[in-house]
């Protein structure tokens, strides 16, 4: 007698986040060991949490592992042209104030390419959430140095070490004018969720940075066994709520610091944009 699973047969989610994911498109592409599943699941236990109508959550990335995201979230979703994830969230935020624009995308995506839009829409403050999956790495092209790239980590563009100083991402945030910086772990489940959830209902430009690993390319080429690399974002990590961003460069041999670094207010574009328009008006 053949058995089924009664939940199949049933209209109900199977999983509490199947009501958020186009099941139809899984199994997803990221690798054994990779942390992006990680933070997108955070991502998404965040979103149910805020308690918003999920009929206006719009979630926007680039190109690259990361980005594959807006692809299987069972949301308003863009998948944009290569850095290009901010300008198209800036847009979507001024065609209607009414969304909730949440940006998923990684580190090269977002800081190599798409640098120069992050650095404006902060300075802006453009209400909008920006996740930063930062697996030190260009992940899915073939492991090629990015921006964030540790100084003298091996990649295939430098096989003997990287001779670049990477970006520290939470200063470059805090610097171009975001009014909330946070950065977390894969592995700091809740932590991250929690910070996810407040930088969504918080006004401004939000920007959360998740440190992930990449087994394939980043650390099979600096020879990182997965279980070493998991132990060092757990044993080299401190959480440091409130830490001058300017002090928490990444240094796995020193100590990684977590936490939230900004959390401020101040009037976003969209306020101010309606502040000169009632003047003149």
């Amino acid at each position: 007698m053949v058995q089924t699973n009664s939940r199949l047969q049933t209209k109900d989610p199977c999983h509490p986040l199947d009501d958020l994911i186009r099941t139809d498109r899984i199994p997803h592409i990221w690798c054994s060991g990779c942390g992006i599943g990680t933070a997108f699941s955070s991502c998404l236990t965040a979103i149910k949490s805020t308690g918003f109508d999920l009929k206006k959550f719009i979630m926007v990335s680039g190109i690259g592992c990361s980005g594959r995201a807006a692809g299987y979230v069972k949301l308003d979703s863009f998948h944009t042209t290569h850095g290009r994830a901010i300008p198209f969230a800036t847009g979507i935020k001024l065609g209607n104030p009414e969304l909730n624009v949440i940006v998923f995308s990684g580190d090269g995506d977002l800081f190599a390419i798409g640098g120069n839009h992050f650095i404006h829409a902060a300075r802006r403050n453009m209400d909008i959430t920006v996740i930063c999956v930062n697996n030190l790495n260009y992940g899915m092209t073939g492991g090629q140095a990015a921006a964030t790239t540790p100084y003298k980590a091996k990649s295939t563009t430098t096989t003997l070490g990287n001779p670049e100083d990477p970006f520290n991402l939470p200063l470059m945030a805090y610097a171009s004018g975001a009014t909330y910086v946070a950065r977390w772990t894969m592995l700091h489940i809740r932590d991250l969720t929690d910070s996810i959830e407040e930088a969504l209902s918080k006004k401004g430009f939000s920007f959360i940075e998740v440190l992930t690993p990449c087994p394939i390319n980043y650390g099979r080429r600096n020879k990182e066994k997965p279980l070493d690399t998991l132990k060092l974002y757990q044993d080299n990590t401190i959480i440091k709520n409130g830490a001058n961003p300017s002090e928490v460069d990444i240094d796995f041999e020193k100590g990684v610091i977590l936490g939230k670094f900004v959390d401020e207010d101040r009037p976003t574009h969209g306020e101010k944009y309606d502040m000169i328009y009632r003047a003149v008006s």
